[in-house]
């Protein structure tokens, strides 16, 4: 076997060289990535919090729904059903662009999983920090804002990471409606260029700086944002 890593250099006959179009690719690939993480933050922390609110059944039971029902099927379904079906049934998404399409996807489907690490992240903690809230005069709402969220929060970030590690990596899902991120790259230039080890094995290795550096940004919010005797420093042990 030899190795031909000069095909890269090669021109894909589209006046680009093959270098540049798995950078570009990259590029789809995190912003895929980075919209779908925003959409499944911001959806997830709402609905994990309603989930534990007090005296509400009615929004629990709307919150677990949601959990339920993006949790429960697969991604690659949910993507065709939004980029197929749910533009024929309204009408309106047929003017959304498909990778918005592809973000709203993956974005509701890991806003599931992250809203479960909410919720548990909630229940995790003592009910004095509740009490103490209410103590001082907050509302239900405040009581959120100021005291239960913030430390929720710092409870479920290790959970956090390894969940935005799998989104950066569920993105590669996106080839089966033709975005052109990194996994659709490789599928096409290893069938044009019948390099496929070369291909791979870059396109593996921009996949794994991508994760890490996910990795990185999120141990360094983990340990800036730690309760010093509350929870214990990634990677120190403790009792």
């Amino acid at each position: 076997m030899t190795w031909d890593w000069q095909v890269f250099l090669t021109d894909d006959g589209s006046g680009r060289t093959y270098l540049e179009w798995m950078l570009e690719a990259w590029r789809w690939t995190l912003a895929v990535a980075a919209c779908s993480w925003l959409v499944a933050m911001s959806v997830g922390a709402v609905v994990g919090t309603v989930r534990t609110l007090p005296g509400r059944p009615v929004l629990v039971a709307l919150g677990n729904a949601w959990v339920e029902l993006f949790r429960n099927i697969p991604l690659l379904v949910q993507i065709f059903l939004w980029y197929f079906v749910v533009p024929k049934i309204f009408p309106a998404f047929q003017q959304v662009p498909g990778f918005m399409l592809v973000v709203f996807a993956l974005g509701f489907f890991t806003s599931a999983r992250i809203a479960e690490q909410v919720r548990a992240g909630i229940q995790a903690l003592p009910k004095g920090q509740s009490y103490a809230a209410m103590a001082v005069g907050f509302t239900t709402a405040q009581s959120y804002r100021y005291v239960i969220l913030p430390m929720a929060f710092r409870i479920i970030l290790p959970p956090l990471t390894s969940e935005s590690m799998n989104l950066l990596k569920n993105s590669s899902v996106a080839f089966a409606v033709s975005i052109a991120e990194l996994t659709m790259f490789a599928m096409q230039a290893q069938e044009e260029t019948s390099r496929g080890i070369e291909i791979y094995l870059a396109v593996t290795g921009l996949y794994a700086l991508s994760a890490f550096a996910v990795n990185r940004v999120f141990a360094k919010i983990e340990k800036k944002m730690r309760v010093p005797g509350f929870i214990v420093s990634a990677g120190t042990g403790g009792h």
